[in-house]
C-alpha cells in the first residue's frame, strides 16, 4: 500500500485483474442435451465431439429463434399487416446483430446461402471491372469456397497466379507474396485460418501488404471466426467471408464487403434490384427468411456467455471481443493437452504449426500415420467414440502440395471448439494411443492366446 513510482519507472506496475476462467459447463448448458452425451458432471462417457470443423452444434437460443419466426410470422416480409411487419422486424434483427458483431455496417453485408456460393457471387461481380491479362492471386492454402471460383476467371483472360505453402508443414509461404504481387494485380484470396492446418495468418498485414500494390483482399474466415473475434475494420479488408454453420448457426454463410466495394461490384440478381441495394444484388438466391431470424440467437448466445462471464461493453462487437479473448484461452489449455501427446505419438506426422499459442493457431489438427490409412484411423476411433472424420475437406490442392498423394484418405482431422473440456482431450489423445496397437487379429497366434 506504501508503493512508490517514479514516471518511467517500471517499478511496482499495477496489478492486473485475474481474468476469470472460461465456464464450460455454463456454455453447454446452453445447448440441447443431446449434444453432449451424458454431461461433464458424470464423466460424459458418450460421444467426445471433434467435428467441429465441419460444422459447430447449435444453442438453444438459435432453435428458439427459428421455431418463433415458422410458427408465428412465416410470411412474406415487409407487407403492411402485422404478421409480415413482425417477420420483417426478426429479420432485420438477425442480419444487423451479425453486422455488429463484426464490427460491420449492416449495408456493408450480405447473407447468403454459403460461402462457396458467395465467393461464387463476388467473383463473378468483380469480373466486368477487370480485363484480360489483369492477375489475380489464389492462396494453395485455401478451401476450394475461395479457390475455384477465382480459378475459374481464367476463362475469361484473367492470369491465376499460385501462392505457395510450405511443403512440409502447408504454412503458407508468407515471404513469397512480394515476388508474386505486380501492378496487374487485381485481388489476393487467402484464408485467414487454414481449415486443414489451423495456421492463423496474419491478415492485417497481408491485407496492408496487398493494399500498398492497389489490389484488394478476399479472406476466407470460416475457420477462423468459431474461435477469435473478428473485427473487419482494423484489418481494413475489403472482403471478408465466413459460415454461420460453423458458428453455432443455421447453414448459411456472410459476406463483408467495404461500401464503396460492394457498390462498384455489379449486380448479380434481378435485373429490378438497384446497385446499390447489395444485399440483393449479391445474393441470387434471394434471402433465406427463417434462417436470417434465427441468426440473433447466435447474438444472444454471445450475449449470453458475456453476462455470466461479467463481461461490460456497450455493443455486441466489444462483449463478444471479450468472450473470445476467454475463449482463446480455453482453446489453447486444450490445444496443449492434445499436442503434449500427439507430438509423441511415433509416425504421427501433423500438418501447421506445432505451437498451442492461441495466437498461432486454432486448435483444428490434421495428421497422418505411418503405416496406417486415415480412414482405419478414423474408424478406431469411432469404435471408441471420439467423433471425427478424414479427407481432404474441400482443400485437396493443399494436401497434395504437402506430398499426400490419396486426398481422398487425406488426414485425419480432430478439431475442437470452446464447448469441448480438457477431460474430452484426454479421451481423444488416450484413444490415439489406442490406434497404434495392433488389433487382436493382427497379433501373432501366439499373443492372441
Amino acid at each position: 500500500q506504501n508503493r512508490r513510482a517514479w514516471p518511467g519507472s517500471a517499478m511496482f506496475p499495477p496489478r492486473a485483474l485475474p481474468t476469470p476462467a472460461f465456464d464450460v459447463a455454463f456454455a453447454r448448458a446452453q445447448f440441447p442435451n443431446a449434444c453432449f452425451g451424458t454431461g461433464i458432471a458424470d464423466g460424459n462417457d458418450g460421444w467426445a465431439f471433434f467435428e467441429n470443423a465441419g460444422g459447430s452444434y447449435v444453442p438453444n437460443s438459435v432453435i428458439r429463434h427459428m421455431t418463433a419466426y415458422m410458427t408465428e410470422s412465416q410470411v412474406q416480409p415487409s407487407a403492411p399487416y402485422p404478421q409480415s411487419q413482425l417477420a420483417a422486424e426478426r429479420m432485420a434483427a438477425g442480419h444487423d446483430r451479425m453486422a455488429a458483431m463484426i464490427g460491420a455496417a449492416p449495408d456493408e453485408v450480405v447473407i447468403g446461402p454459403s460461402t462457396s456460393m458467395n465467393v461464387y457471387v463476388l467473383a463473378q461481380a468483380l469480373r466486368p471491372l477487370w480485363r484480360p491479362g489483369d492477375e489475380v492471386i489464389v492462396a494453395v492454402a485455401n478451401h476450394e469456397a475461395n479457390s475455384s471460383p477465382w480459378r475459374r476467371l481464367a476463362e475469361f483472360g484473367i492470369v491465376i497466379k499460385e501462392w505457395p505453402v510450405d511443403p512440409a508443414t502447408g504454412i503458407l509461404r508468407g515471404d513469397l507474396l512480394g515476388d508474386l504481387l505486380t501492378e496487374r494485380t487485381r485481388l489476393v484470396a487467402f484464408p485467414h485460418v487454414s481449415n486443414i492446418t489451423g495456421d492463423i495468418n496474419d491478415v492485417a498485414a497481408i491485407t496492408k501488404q496487398v493494399h500498398a500494390a492497389g489490389a484488394m483482399v478476399s479472406v476466407d474466415a470460416v475457420a477462423y471466426a468459431p474461435h477469435r473475434a473478428v473485427d473487419v475494420k482494423a484489418w481494413d479488408v475489403d472482403f471478408y467471408l465466413f459460415s454461420f454453420y460453423k458458428i453455432m448457426g443455421p447453414h448459411m454463410g456472410l459476406l463483408y464487403g467495404k461500401r464503396e466495394r460492394l457498390l462498384e461490384a455489379r449486380g448479380q440478381g434481378h435485373l429490378f434490384f438497384a446497385e446499390d441495394d447489395v444485399q440483393h444484388k449479391l445474393n441470387p438466391t434471394g434471402p433465406q427468411h427463417e434462417m436470417i431470424a434465427a441468426l440473433a440467437g447466435i447474438a444472444d448466445y454471445f450475449d449470453a456467455l458475456a453476462d455470466h462471464h461479467g463481461i461490460a461493453g456497450n455493443d455486441l462487437h466489444s462483449r463478444t471481443r471479450g468472450v473470445f479473448e476467454l475463449i482463446a484461452g480455453h482453446e489453447q489449455r486444450l490445444a496443449e493437452r492434445f499436442l503434449t501427446s500427439a507430438l509423441n505419438i511415433p509416425g504421427l506426422r501433423l500438418l501447421g504449426r506445432p505451437s498451442a499459442n492461441a495466437q498461432d493457431r486454432a486448435p483444428t489438427f490434421s495428421f497422418t500415420i505411418e503405416g496406417t490409412s486415415s480412414a482405419e484411423v478414423v474408424e478406431r476411433l469411432t469404435a471408441q467414440k471420439i467423433a471425427c472424420w478424414n479427407g481432404d475437406f474441400y482443400a485437396p490442392r493443399l494436401l497434395e502440395a504437402v506430398g499426400i498423394k490419396d486426398t481422398t484418405d487425406g488426414v485425419v482431422r480432430t478439431s475442437m471448439a470452446h464447448y469441448n473440456t480438457v477431460d474430452e482431450v484426454e479421451r481423444l489423445v488416450g484413444a490415439l494411443g489406442k490406434v497404434l496397437q495392433p488389433s487382436p487379429n493382427e497379433l501373432p497366434f501366439c499373443e492372441r492366446h
